[in-house]
């Protein structure tokens, strides 16, 4: 644990203030690390992953003598350190070849990790692509291809848990409206369908850059183009979050939940639908329509069997013969 520092100036009041817990936490940051040892295939998509996390990385070059599933100590040291909500670290042995563990931390505490092993055959980085580059800072769009992401954290496999790793790590803020023009690229993992043979399939990670043309339409016609970089992985070790520490990360604010309105629902389009409470109505004083040729004449009781009528179009009053019974 670090010592609690107490500002000296304005400046580090700011930045202490800054690392508070906060109702709507900005972009999560991620920190790129790597072993004693690490191949060149490991160091440029180490890269890579840089490029496309920025502004909202940072990589460190020193060699760090850690082992993530040994002794996460140093891991939780540094998250604290440089206030990281995410962690990608690039080793390499005769065991465990061109890995990248990728880390998940909760009040910089390590929640959950897993290790990715990158086959050095298929892949290519950024520069590798000779065509236009996204923007810095643009959120992607996100494809996740085959049926083994299909359900939750909590009862999913290690793919369903690899799916909830890439969601948080391109992310990014929390934003209200979606610019269009601002979709530039779009990040596919795609996984086949397990086998005997297979029975965990490799992911193919694949980026392309997203194009609009004129189509004479109303909507534009989509071009994608592939940029970088290409990735294709195994899944080795895995290490989930525990039930209740899962549950406190997941916990949101209750200054954030809608407030229900009383009698206000909502179906499933979105439209609003209200509730109407009526009291019990008297229909003895009902206001109907009013008839001329119904009133009763001046001088006619409610129980006379003479009743007199009035004629409106005549002026004059006719008696009703009385009924033989």
């Amino acid at each position: 644990m670090l010592r609690q520092i107490k500002p000296r100036n304005a400046r580090s009041k700011r930045a202490l203030e800054k690392k508070e817990p906060k109702l709507v936490e900005s972009a999560k940051t991620c920190l790129f690390l790597h072993g004693t040892t690490a191949s060149e295939v490991v160091q440029l998509a180490m890269t890579d992953l840089h490029s496309l996390k920025k502004p909202n990385a940072i990589k460190f070059t020193k060699k760090n003598a850690i082992h993530p599933f040994e002794d996460a100590t140093s891991l939780e040291f540094f998250s604290q350190k440089n206030d990281t909500a995410l962690m990608v670290f690039g080793s390499h042995s005769k065991k465990r070849p061109h890995n990248l563990t990728f880390i998940r931390m909760f009040d910089h505490r390590v929640l959950d990790m897993i290790e990715l092993f990158l086959d050095p055959a298929s892949f290519r980085t950024l520069a590798q692509f000779k065509n236009k580059k996204c923007a810095v800072g643009q959120k992607p769009l996100l494809l996740f291809a085959g049926s083994v992401f299909d359900g939750d954290t909590t009862s999913g496999g290690p793919y369903v848990l690899l799916k909830s790793f890439f969601v948080d790590f391109f992310r990014g803020g929390p934003d209200v409206d979606i610019d269009v023009e601002g979709l530039q690229y779009m990040v596919s993992i795609a996984v086949g369908e397990p086998s005997d043979e297979e029975p965990q399939p490799k992911a193919h990670l694949r980026v392309y850059s997203i194009k609009t043309h004129r189509s004479g339409q109303k909507l534009p016609r989509v071009e994608i183009d592939e940029m970088g970089p290409r990735m294709d992985f195994r899944i080795g070790r895995v290490k989930e979050a525990e039930e209740g520490v899962m549950k406190e990360a997941l916990k949101k604010a209750k200054q954030l939940e809608p407030k229900t309105k009383k009698n206000v629902e909502a179906d499933i389009v979105g439209d609003k639908m209200g509730r109407i409470h009526v009291g019990k109505q008297d229909l003895g004083k009902l206001q109907t329509r009013k008839m001329k040729g119904l009133k009763r004449g001046r001088g006619a009781e409610a129980g006379d069997e003479n009743i007199t009528m009035v004629d409106e179009y005549s002026g004059g009053e006719q008696k009703r013969p009385k009924s033989s019974t």
